[in-house]
């Protein structure tokens, strides 16, 4: 069967398919194969797919991969490409089935919404459905039965040779484990040239940049600081968590205490559930938490939303479904948008001590550290307790140090004794 190359535009394509499709009827039988692909080249519907749209605030992305490519088959809504943002990959999902048949564009060029980004063959099929992989060696089969044998007498033969005789020859053996490699290893360490290499940052890494350093500049940052006894709060953990894992599927973490704890608190002291907008300012009846996560391109803070309707258990919940979205690079614009506060965790890394960056627009952020067992006075007496230094950075503008304070001090009472919690007290 004689194989042509696939037209990228309707119009060509009929006019192409017709001409030889005239050609073929003139030629009689001997042209049936021909004739049947011609009549399907003349029927085929060529698609071109554009950037879809991402967000309000993001109009360009860079294409990093190409998960299709030419001549391969694809389903409906099955990814073709993925676009990297400032602030998460967007997957390119084909509106309808077919086969790709042009690319245009390529891996690491900056793309637009609305940009045409690659033709399709609406409704067609690889030969047979086999694999995507299988119509790129199609074209080149009738030269490859010819230079096969010269690259192949050469190459095939002359190794396995020389690689059988050296098992068979015991005399060969000690002179190959003489280990000249050994001797020359230690001079090449020693004699290695200093080396460095240069990293293209993403565009999330560019947007974080960007993002701290307008906080620095923008924000009157200040940080105050507590310590927590976390006793209680962990024997509340090691009591039920087998049963929270049982009934609800989720672990039972800190995080989810210290969200309802800090939205209690932020009920509380409004001013720092609060923003700044030229020249008012935002008070907000609903606490949205963002949870920073990190992810191998960067940092991202999905939100919890209306946490003061969420017990512990959800709150551990969405945590879960938000933090797996992130490492599987799944998480959506939409999951990030908002958030009126945020609470970052450094002490999964051994964090003992630090002073976080306020998420602009928001008017603080929580910093979490490790748990380390330190000698307290706990009514005249002297005792090991599990303790945490917690930090809250916050933009003076808004927030004066009595807020502040007041916050961390309801905090650390909630977590101390979390039944505050149930009481709202």
């Amino acid at each position: 069967m004689i194989n042509f190359p696939s037209p990228h535009a309707g119009s060509v394509a009929k006019g192409w398919a017709c001409g030889l499709l005239g050609a073929c009827q003139l030629a009689g039988d001997s042209c049936t194969d021909l004739l049947k692909l011609c009549a399907n080249v003349a029927d085929a519907k060529y698609r071109t797919i554009k950037v879809p749209h991402m967000a309000d605030s993001i109009t360009e992305g860079t294409l990093k991969s190409w998960a299709k490519l030419v001549g391969e088959q694809v389903e409906q809504d099955e990814e073709v490409a993925s676009i990297e943002t400032d602030k998460v990959d967007i997957p390119v999902n084909s509106p309808v089935g077919g086969v790709i048949r042009e690319l245009l564009a390529k891996e690491e060029d900056t793309v637009v919404v609305g940009q045409d980004l690659f033709k399709i063959e609406e409704g067609a099929t690889t030969e047979g459905g086999a694999a995507p992989s299988a119509p790129k060696p199609v074209e080149p089969t009738p030269s490859e039965p010819i230079a096969a044998p010269k690259k192949s007498e050469p190459a095939t033969p002359t190794p396995v040779a020389p690689a059988a005789q050296p098992a068979a020859a015991p005399k060969e053996a000690p002179v190959k484990e003489s280990k000249p490699a050994a001797s020359a290893s230690p001079v090449l360490f020693g004699t290695a040239e200093r080396s460095e290499r240069r990293v293209k940052m993403n565009r999330m890494r560019l947007r974080i940049s960007e993002r701290l350093k307008q906080s620095q500049n923008t924000a009157a940052s200040l940080t105050t600081f507590n310590e927590i006894d976390m006793s209680n709060l962990i024997d509340l953990r090691k009591t039920y968590k087998d049963d929270v894992l049982k009934t609800h599927g989720v672990k039972l973490g800190y995080m989810g205490a210290f969200v309802k704890a800090s939205t209690h608190a932020l009920q509380t002291v409004p001013e720092v559930n609060a923003s700044i907008d030229g020249d008012h300012l935002v008070y907000y009846d609903y606490c949205d938490v963002s949870v920073a996560v990190a992810t191998p391109k960067g940092l991202v803070t999905p939100v919890l939303r209306n946490t003061e309707r969420m017990s512990i258990v959800d709150v551990e919940q969405e945590i879960a479904n938000l933090g797996k979205k992130a490492r599987d690079n799944k998480i959506t614009v939409e999951d990030m948008a908002g958030g009126t506060f945020t609470i970052s965790n450094g002490g999964v890394f051994g964090s003992l001590y630090g002073t976080p960056i306020i998420n602009m627009p928001q008017a603080a952020i929580l910093g979490m550290h490790a748990i380390k067992e330190r000698p307290v006075v706990v009514n005249g007496k002297i005792e090991i307790r599990p303790m945490m230094y917690v930090a809250l950075s916050y933009d003076h503008r808004i927030i004066d140090g009595r807020e502040a304070v007041t916050f961390l001090v309801k905090l650390k009472e909630a977590i101390e004794d979390p039944r505050r919690l149930l009481l709202s007290v």
